[in-house]
């Protein structure tokens, strides 16, 4: 999938993973204030599927501008059978308000569906208003919201689900 510079391609060459966790620690900390367990967080997404995903079932995505990573993207097995979990969407804030964020749910949502998932969940927080946005956008619906201390503030983290 590309449109004006912009494709999707598998999240499979060295240094992907590790861009994944690097950009999402660096910008959220400047955006949000974030600490550093919100980088562990993603950390922590990235090798569990670093370490042994099922292709046929889950997958990940770089989006590129001009050949320069821009986005990502993950579609992880969720614990209850027939659940798939969008996770680490991440745009580059140099290359937002391009379509890049909807390429990639969209590539997951339809990835998930071939894969025979019949729900996608996924976790945000309510400062996230832009990928908000973009999951309500997808047809995504608030399940679940707590106001809690995370990433070394309070936020409200958000549940959301679709089904496929």
């Amino acid at each position: 999938m590309s449109s004006a510079g912009v494709s999707l391609r598998l999240a499979d060459r060295p240094g992907d993973l590790g861009w994944v966790v690097e950009r999402h620690g660096t910008v959220y900390a400047a955006e949000y204030g974030w600490d550093v367990s919100f980088e562990g967080l993603v950390a922590e997404i990235v090798a569990g599927f670093a370490s042994g995903h099922d292709p046929g079932r889950e997958a990940g995505w770089i989006a590129e501008l001009e050949e320069q990573r821009a986005g990502s993207i993950f579609c992880i097995a969720a614990d209850e059978p027939g659940v798939a979990a969008l996770r680490a969407l991440f745009v580059d804030p140099a290359a937002r308000r391009r379509g890049i964020g909807r390429m990639l749910i969209e590539r997951c949502i339809g990835f998930a569906r071939a894969a025979g998932y019949q729900q996608m969940e996924l976790g945000t927080t309510s400062d996230l208003v832009g990928a908000r946005r973009l999951y309500d956008a997808a047809g995504f619906e608030l399940v679940h919201e707590e106001r809690r201390p995370r990433f070394g503030t309070t936020v409200t983290s958000q549940r959301l689900a679709l089904e496929l």
